[in-house]
This record gives C-alpha cells, sequence and structure tokens, in this order.
C-alpha cells in the first residue's frame, strides 16, 4: 500500500447518517469511500417525513438524490457492496467488501439497526405499511381530518416507556388502544391517567393482526374478540448488525453503541452516528448525526495531518 491508496474515511451503511457523513467530508477535501449493503431500515416507508425540502420524499429516490449530489466530488467513491470483514493493523483499517480491499484512516459505522420482529401473525406484513414506530414521521398521514380526526390507533406497550408514549400520540388522534404486552408492569397510578385520557387499556394477549387491502384492521386478542385499529405503533426488539457486534465496542444498557459528543465510540478510529447509536430514530436525526460525525473527522484529520509535518519539518534528514 501506498500513501495515495490510503483512504482518510471508509463509511459503512449508506442510508442517511452515512450518505451526510460522506458529503461533509468530501466537502473537506478528505478521501472517502461509502460502503452500501443495500438493505435500508426504512425501505418499506412511503416516504420519508419531517425532513424539511425532504417531507414525503420515497427513501429510494432521497438515496438517488444524495448518490447524485456525492458524484461531482471526485474524491467520494461509492460501492454497493457488504462489508465482509474489518481488520487494523496500527492505525490503518483494512476493510474487505467483496473484491475490494480498501485502507484508511478511519472507520465510521452507520449500519443502523436489525428490527426483531414478532411471530403474531400478520405482524411482518403490517410491518412499515400500518405498524411504525414514530408518529413525527408517520403520524399526519394517518389522520382522516387533519383538523382533528379520529383515526383508530394502538400502541403495542412492549416496553414500559410505551405506556408513557400513548400519551404524547394522543395529540395525533383520541381513539386510542394500549394493548399491554405480557408481563409489561403498569402502575396504578399509569392506569388512573390512562383512564383520565380516556385512553383504553387492553390486557388480553394479541392472537393475530387481520389485514384488509394491505392494511391493518383489525387486532384479534385470545379468545378471539376483534378490535379495529387501522395502524399501530409500536418499538420490536433491536440488535446490531453482525459486524458492530465483531468490533468490541461498547454499548449501553439499551444495546446501543456508546459515543461521546464527537461521535467516538470507545475503540480509538472508530466513529458511529445514525440508528445504531440512538433510540431517536428518523432519517432526518440519523442525517444530523452524520453531518455531526463527518464535520468531527475533519478536524480529527486535519489535525493530525498537521501534527505529521510538522514532526517532519523538526526531524533531521538521515
Amino acid at each position: 500500500m501506498t500513501s495515495s491508496d490510503l483512504l482518510d474515511v471508509v463509511i459503512v451503511g449508506g442510508g442517511p447518517a452515512g450518505l451526510s457523513a460522506a458529503l461533509n467530508l468530501g466537502r473537506a477535501r478528505k478521501r472517502v469511500a461509502l460502503l452500501d449493503a443495500g438493505t435500508p431500515r426504512n425501505a418499506r416507508a412511503h416516504g420519508i417525513h419531517g425532513f424539511v425540502t425532504r417531507d414525503g420524499t420515497p427513501p429510494a429516490e432521497f438515496r438517488r438524490i444524495a448518490r447524485e449530489q456525492l458524484a461531482k466530488y471526485p474524491n467520494v467513491e461509492i460501492h454497493d457492496a457488504w462489508v465482509e470483514s474489518v481488520s487494523r493493523d496500527g492505525e490503518v483499517f483494512s476493510v474487505v467488501a467483496g473484491a475490494r480491499n480498501l485502507e484508511a484512516r478511519r472507520l465510521l459505522l452507520a449500519v443502523g439497526m436489525i428490527d426483531e420482529l414478532p411471530d403474531t401473525p400478520g405482524y411482518r406484513e403490517l410491518w412499515g405499511r400500518s405498524i411504525f414506530q414514530c408518529p413525527f414521521c408517520h403520524g399526519w398521514e394517518l389522520i382522516e381530518d387533519p383538523r382533528g380526526g379520529r383515526t383508530a390507533l394502538g400502541v403495542l406497550a412492549t416496553h414500559p416507556m410505551m405506556i408513557e408514549f400513548a400519551f404524547m400520540l394522543s395529540g395525533w388522534s383520541r381513539d386510542l388502544v394500549v394493548f399491554l404486552g405480557e408481563g409489561i408492569p403498569i402502575t396504578d397510578e399509569q392506569r388512573a391517567r390512562l383512564a383520565a385520557a380516556r385512553i383504553t387499556l387492553e390486557e388480553r394477549p394479541i392472537h393475530a393482526l387481520e389485514a384488509e387491502g394491505g392494511e391493518l384492521a383489525r387486532v384479534v386478542l385470545e379468545g378471539g374478540e376483534r378490535v379495529r385499529r387501522q395502524a399501530l405503533f409500536a418499538r420490536p426488539v433491536q440488535r446490531q448488525v453482525a459486524l458492530v457486534s465483531s468490533l468490541g465496542l461498547a454499548l449501553d444498557e439499551m444495546g446501543f453503541v456508546k459515543v461521546d459528543e464527537h461521535r467516538k465510540t470507545s475503540v480509538a478510529g472508530i466513529s458511529a452516528a445514525g440508528d445504531l447509536t440512538t433510540m431517536r430514530q428518523g432519517a432526518v436525526i440519523a442525517a444530523a448525526e452524520g453531518a455531526m460525525a463527518g464535520i468531527m473527522l475533519v478536524h480529527e484529520l486535519t489535525a493530525d495531518g498537521l501534527q505529521q509535518e510538522s514532526l517532519a519539518r523538526a526531524t533531521p534528514p538521515a
């Protein structure tokens, strides 16, 4: 390997976080390779929402526009490839992706998370169509009347925090049912607050989800009773991709990669941005995190370069 072959940063992940990082690094004249395996988490979403100038843009179109804009920066290369391995020799990372072996000073992970969808009949088919994580992303489109609709919504409370989430969701619709997951604790105070807010609490287990025309129509409870619902909000269990797990990065109590204010992980030289670092997940948030990670890497790489130049000037020739 020669110094001319050495990249500044290899970015793993071609979603909003990775694309945003690539743009900021590219505009700062850093040599970047972005690797995209082509398996976006939001592939089933009809559009990205809450992202100013891109509200309603289909995810595939968002990526096409981003790649088109990156194409004018000759120092940014994009490869549609799955990362097979990452190794390290001193301060240089070696990333094997397909037929390529890329070497770089820094590694930025923007690979998102894997959603572990439950085996409930109908759930997988409705995920991303009638089952959503975020009302800021999808809530408006569910409202029958933007001035105050009464769309029948439900919350799958598979974690205690989802009970509190229901109160916020009442800003989108007042026809709400909280389906309490098995073993999820609920306090008397929460029961009273739900009743005061006229939010129905359903404690019988869910047997299946029924659809009509590809959209949710009914939640089937154990025993056969059906509850009419048009959409559900849920937060399935998430896990890190195998690559992240293999790198020995420190995780927080929720399983997300720990990063500092510069988006550095616990392993020197590796940064992370986007959904793999936080439960506050959304395209605009991931893009902002990616931009910050890229900017921080520019500062770090530039400082390293200046230091090396200084040392070279101070070292007398042999």
